[in-house]
């Protein structure tokens, strides 16, 4: 697997890591769980990011994976879902650090981000002091920012945070300038939501509001799109797409089947897009997607 710097935080990220919310599935059984996650560093999936409401994924991931720690860079979320403190306040940060540090059963997190919150909680300040709080403290490595539109353009230029994470994909690319500003800035860059939920593979709306949203605008976007694919598969396309944006230092997928993370592998391996066709790619977005705005 292709690895690359992580801005100039010190770490190191594969193009591909994995996003490990289904595996936090309480209806995954844990043996699968247990194979999935070991499966996925086999592979040399070694971002794994996580979250506080990702069920059972943190819980999981300190049982089956704390003793090849060494191996794999950490990322979780928090900011929310901590009993006894309100939500978005410095102490359910702090809070929420040292609980994701229990479950992950790790010292210390090697990313941990603010799980998109608004524009407004991020100017009043009390969230990014306690996250730097607890880098200060040695609880985590690297601040960070999780979220889309004009929250992350904020986070991106308020310097404190030390890496970002945005939706990219075929059906989102509002994200791909601050990406690359992003960059520029020596912050570290991850690129969730890579596939857009597969919308190619339904026929209709899916149940899942953001699955159902990406559907929408991909059915809006196919006509433009059909002459760009050349006959390569959608997930390919948007995987290397996504993967060899620029700017953007790994990109995260997510499975509960080890041979889809084995295709996601062999898609980047291709390597990018030609240039005329990420180009084509984009102003087939300009066309019909720049209107579309907030987080899905």
């Amino acid at each position: 697997m292709q690895r690359r710097a992580f801005g100039q935080t010190g770490l190191d990220v594969p193009v591909l890591g994995f996003g490990a919310m289904q595996a936090g599935d309480p209806r995954l059984p844990e043996e699968r769980a247990a194979r999935l996650l070991n499966h996925a560093l086999d592979l040399g999936f070694t971002l794994i990011d996580t979250a506080r409401s990702y069920g059972l994924s943190e819980e999981r991931i300190g049982r089956h994976l704390a003793r090849r720690r060494d191996e794999f860079v950490l990322s979780t979320k928090v900011g929310y879902g901590v009993q006894g403190v309100q939500d978005w306040t410095y102490d359910c940060v702090v809070a929420g650090v040292d609980a994701a540090r229990d479950r992950l059963r790790t010292d210390v997190i090697d990313i941990v981000h603010l799980h998109s919150c608004s524009l407004e909680l991020l100017d009043e300040g009390g969230v990014t002091e306690a996250l730097e709080h607890c880098r200060a403290a040695g609880k985590l490595r690297v601040a960070a920012y999780s979220g889309d539109g004009p929250a992350l353009r904020y986070a991106i230029s308020s310097g404190a945070f030390g890496s970002v994470q945005a939706s990219v994909n075929l059906c989102d690319q509002q994200a791909l300038r601050p990406i690359r500003e992003a960059h520029a800035c020596g912050l570290g860059t991850i690129g969730k939501r890579p596939l857009a939920g597969q919308p190619w593979r339904h026929d209709a709306p899916p149940e899942e509001p953001a699955h159902a949203e990406y559907w929408r605008r991909f059915e809006l976007l196919r006509r433009e799109f059909d002459c760009i694919a050349s006959g390569e598969d959608w997930e390919t396309l948007a995987l290397r797409f996504a993967a060899y944006a620029p700017g953007v230092d790994c990109v995260i997928v997510g499975s509960t089947d080890p041979r889809h993370l084995e295709r996601n592998k062999a898609a980047v391996a291709a390597g990018p897009l030609e240039q005329t066709q990420r180009d084509a790619i984009q102003a087939a977005f300009a066309r019909v997607g720049t209107a579309w705005q907030g987080q899905i």
